[in-house]
């Protein structure tokens, strides 16, 4: 009868063990990680050499590189794209945001980290900043250092980024990127420095907040637009509207501005003087290309400060949009997303100053 007894508690033991794992199993984050290649998967000649070839390395080779990632949450990996981020392209954005959408529907998956070359990083995350429609965290991630350097900054970032995806308190937030324990939003980020690894930052805004011992710590949150309360949608896109970048500086000309009329340019960014300001002939065939139907967005080759609207140009005399505190990069992002809803330069203005 003893016997018996002890057994029974045994198995109920036994039984609750069981039932605690794996309620535990079940409390840790599932994030997926999607790779798109760039530094952090790159791979040098040797330890030292500031020559790599970017795009290299897997993503498992990535994840299996990172100590302690599983303790974290429950990774898994997809390989979406292997390149160098200065051949990012319209496809493997919208291939990028259709998959994060899908994977955030499922109640299982907690979160989304996107390895990233950090050359277009901000293109990329500004443009998942408008399109995913989800509140879940979703946090893109670099390295200025190829795989296979000496301190290499790779394995740590993908750690914070993970923990920072990982982490309730970053729901709701918009789309982040997460490099050198700072937390930088989409809404702001600009790459400073070609070689530094703290290059990202937010110039206009400030940081999101900062990791700290594995954990996000948040200082401000976005005013902006993005994500779930977007008015963007790529479900049924399969291609953007070009739109294209003309610089302004001293002594510049129409040149390029009608180039890119002519090569059918639905969109034409200036990055601009100052405050948005152009040259006489740019500003005229700027003024002929909105007659042809062509949108234009005044920004700034400035990292700082607006294109503000009602200033040396009379936008609204033009039918020209001013950006704000939306840099070209940016912008050129904004207004592909708004030209598949509207040419009107005045609706376009009006997502400018809420995106």
């Amino acid at each position: 009868m003893k016997t018996r007894n002890l057994r029974s508690i045994c198995g109920m033991l036994i039984m609750a063990l069981l039932v605690s794992f794996t309620a535990a199993a079940q409390g840790k984050p599932t994030i997926y990680i999607l790779a798109t290649g760039g530094t952090i998967a790159g791979q040098g000649a040797t330890n030292i050499a500031a020559g790599y070839k970017a795009g290299v390395i897997t993503v498992d080779q990535l994840v299996n590189a990172v100590p302690g990632l599983d303790q974290v949450a429950t990774i898994k990996a997809e390989q979406v794209a292997n390149i160098g981020s200065q051949d990012m392209n319209d496809e493997v954005w919208l291939k990028l945001a259709k998959r994060v959408n899908e994977l955030l529907k499922q109640p299982d998956v907690d979160g989304i980290v996107i390895t990233h070359g950090t050359d277009t990083q901000e293109e990329t995350a500004y443009f998942l900043n408008l399109t995913v429609k989800s509140d879940k965290p979703v946090v893109l991630v670099g390295s200025m250092r190829p795989s296979t350097a000496i301190s290499a900054d790779g394995p740590r970032n993908i750690y914070t980024a993970v923990a920072c995806a990982a982490d309730k308190e970053s729901k709701g937030r918009g789309v982040m990127v997460v490099m050198d324990d700072k937390i930088l939003g989409a809404d702001d980020l600009t790459k400073t420095n070609t070689i530094y690894v703290e290059t990202f930052q937010n110039p206009n805004y400030g940081p999101l907040g900062i990791m700290y011992n594995g954990k996000p710590v948040y200082s401000r949150t976005t005013l902006k637009r993005h994500t779930y309360n977007s008015e963007f949608d790529v479900t049924n896109l399969t291609a953007l509207p070009r739109v294209e970048i003309v610089l302004s500086y001293s002594n510049a000309t129409d040149l390029f501005i009608h180039s890119a009329v002519n090569a059918g340019a639905k969109g034409i960014v200036t990055a601009g003087v100052g405050n948005g300001n152009v040259t006489t002939l740019m500003q005229n065939a700027m003024a002929e290309a909105v007659k042809k139907g062509v949108a234009v967005v005044r920004s700034s080759r400035i990292m700082t400060g607006p294109a503000a609207q009602w200033d040396e140009i009379d936008d609204d005399k033009y039918g020209f949009t001013a950006s704000w505190f939306i840099n070209p990069y940016r912008a050129r992002v904004l207004l592909m997303l708004a030209l598949t809803k509207t040419n009107d330069y005045k609706e376009i203005q009006r997502m400018f100053v809420e995106y």
